[in-house]
């Protein structure tokens, strides 16, 4: 009976080159070959070690190359622009939130997340990671092998979305009465629609006044699964992400927002892109749809 196993076995646990683990490391590529081009947007100087040491059964590119027309890699390197330009909207996010004198920062599924290590943080910051233990198990072996250093009081949180991870988050220490500044990058299309609801609503119960949520917002998910292009780029890479994906109709999640108070600012990831000098169009078109960053802020 489910009651007679241990935790770790109630869901599904991956490493960091199976299932949604795999991810992990793909935006990591990604982040790694931004961090290499001449017109980068990001440094995560953590990023290729990641992928070197996963030694994945199917290469993943660590460094920009010139696009070959029509190809994988093609769309590869239009997908890493889109990573660093997610990963610099969210980076300004914790910085502005720290300017505002927030001190609490939570961090859900957050994979190969180097912030902790890149960001300058202000003093007694703390930020809580949250994701399965496989995953941080590596990561840290990584960072560690790395002589990464934390730039705040970093508390990981080894818990699976799908189960109590609240409790968990509180055990490490989390204080409900402290404004929180909240990350939800890559994260709601791998729940289906009751999970990303059930999520939603612990955060926004354990979000005191003058909290922040950044959230990344896929629209038309299920078209950009079904594009030929992104199909052959993750099979090379062996990622099934229609396996991983949820492509069900769900609320959106700004105006979810607002109905609970939240006062939320909406920008589509390619007209950031555009204030960064970066051109995403071709990439939206190949994929047939688009995302959008959204933050907020709890009154």
């Amino acid at each position: 009976m489910a009651a007679d196993r241990p935790e770790a076995d109630r869901f599904e646990q991956w490493d960091v080159v199976s299932s949604v683990g795999l991810t992990a490391l793909v935006v990591a590529a990604g982040r790694a070959v931004d961090t290499h081009r001449p017109d980068g947007l990001i440094s995560d100087p953590y990023a290729e070690a990641f992928v070197a040491a996963a030694n994945p059964p199917h290469p993943l590119p660590v460094r920009p190359t010139e696009p070959k027309n029509d190809s994988e890699d093609e769309t590869w390197q239009m997908m890493s622009g889109y990573m660093g330009t997610r990963t610099r909207f969210f980076d300004e996010y914790f910085a502005a939130a720290g300017a505002r004198g927030i001190r609490q920062v939570v961090v859900l599924a957050a994979g190969l997340d180097t912030r902790a290590q890149r960001l300058d943080w202000p003093a007694g910051t703390v930020v809580y990671e949250v994701d399965q233990n496989l995953m941080i198990e590596f990561k840290d072996q990584v960072l560690d092998a790395q002589g990464a250093v934390p730039r705040c009081e970093r508390r990981t949180v080894r818990a699976d979305l799908r189960d109590d991870w609240p409790a968990a988050l509180e055990a490490a220490g989390f204080d409900r009465t402290a404004p929180t500044a909240w990350l939800t990058e890559g994260l709601l299309p791998y729940l289906p629609p009751e999970a990303q609801d059930a999520l939603m609503k612990a955060i926004d119960e354990r979000s005191a006044p003058g909290s922040e949520w950044a959230i990344e917002d896929f629209t038309n998910i299920g078209q950009q699964m079904s594009d030929p292009a992104f199909e052959r780029i993750a099979t090379t890479m062996g990622v099934e992400m229609a396996d991983l994906i949820y492509t069900d109709e769900r609320p959106d999640a700004a105006a979810w927002l607002r109905e609970r108070g939240w006062t939320t600012d909406t920008q589509v990831a390619i007209e950031v892109a555009k204030s960064y000098g970066r051109d995403l169009d071709t990439l939206t078109q190949r994929l047939n749809g688009q995302s959008s960053l959204v933050t907020s802020q709890k009154g």
